[in-house]
Order: C-alpha cells, then sequence, then structure tokens
C-alpha cells in the first residue's frame, strides 16, 4: 500500500494544479466575453462538429437544464445556432456559426500556447508517465463512482480526436 502522506500529497496537488489552471484560463475567456463553459462549449463544437443537446450535456457532463442556460448565452452573442433534426422535429443539432467558428479557433490557439507555456522543460518521458498515472486514477474513479454510463474516453483518445 502507498504512503497515505504522499497519495495526499499527490492529490492536494492535482487540486492545487486544477484550481491554479482553471482561473488562469477563466480570466483568460473572460476577457473574450465568455465564460470557461462557454469556451468548452465552442472548442468542442469546433473539434467534432455539431451535436444535439443530449449530446452536449453528456460530453461535457453538465445536466441538461444547464445545456440549455449555456446555449441561450452563446446563441445571445451569435457564435451558435440551433437547427432541426431532419426527421426529428423535437430535437435540435447545435453548429457553430462563422464568428462561433473563428471564437473557437483563438481560444484553441490560447489553450495551446498556454500548455506550451505551462510545460516547457518538462520531458516528453515525464509527461509520459504523469499521463499514464492521470489515466489510471481517472479509470479507478470510473469503476468506484461512475455506475459505467457516461465514461469520459482516456485522455490520449481526447487529444487524438483534436
Amino acid at each position: 500500500m502507498s504512503d497515505p502522506a504522499l497519495n495526499a500529497a499527490f492529490f492536494d496537488t492535482m487540486i492545487v494544479m486544477n484550481r491554479k489552471l482553471r482561473t488562469l484560463y477563466d480570466a483568460r475567456v473572460r476577457e473574450r466575453g465568455l465564460t470557461l463553459s462557454r469556451a468548452r462549449l465552442l472548442i468542442m463544437l469546433h473539434d467534432e462538429g455539431g451535436k444535439t443537446q443530449t449530446e452536449i450535456a453528456q460530453a461535457l457532463e453538465i445536466e441538461q437544464p444547464s445545456v440549455v442556460s449555456l446555449l441561450d448565452g452563446v446563441e445571445k452573442k451569435g457564435l451558435v445556432i440551433r437547427c432541426q433534426v431532419e426527421g426529428d422535429r423535437r430535437l435540435k443539432r447545435v453548429e457553430l456559426t462563422a464568428a462561433g467558428t473563428e471564437e473557437a479557433k483563438v481560444l484553441t490557439g490560447f489553450a495551446r500556447d498556454l500548455r506550451e507555456r505551462i510545460l516547457t522543460g518538462i520531458e516528453d518521458d515525464d509527461l509520459r508517465a504523469a499521463t499514464a498515472v492521470l489515466e489510471r486514477v481517472l479509470a479507478t474513479i470510473g469503476q468506484e463512482f461512475d455506475s459505467g454510463a457516461g465514461e469520459t474516453p482516456p485522455l490520449r483518445e481526447r487529444r487524438a480526436a483534436r
């Protein structure tokens, strides 16, 4: 069994790192009049194409009412449109507008630059080892707490999809 103090230090470091990274990223997207959730949505739609509200809720791991509010906000900014799904009038597919595509490109560039700045000086082997550890932690969390539904793909699969 591993050292409890080391376990605590690992989790504390992850929590602090996550908080600081979110704060940094959130401050940057707020300069563009967005929130972290809106930025995530735009980048996802840019990377993966249009999605239904249900698919968005699953991908962003948020509840349906939150998706509606999220979409209302970006739609008012002219960044997305809701389109009818052929064959099912109840479904709406969310697509980026031209302005949304441009915004997503800016956000993607910012995220890439941020990663490069933060990871400067860290060797690829160290990144591979750290990623492997974090993927194992995520898998364990998925086994312990997710009943299998809504599992998120490993980080490397999500990166490969970009």
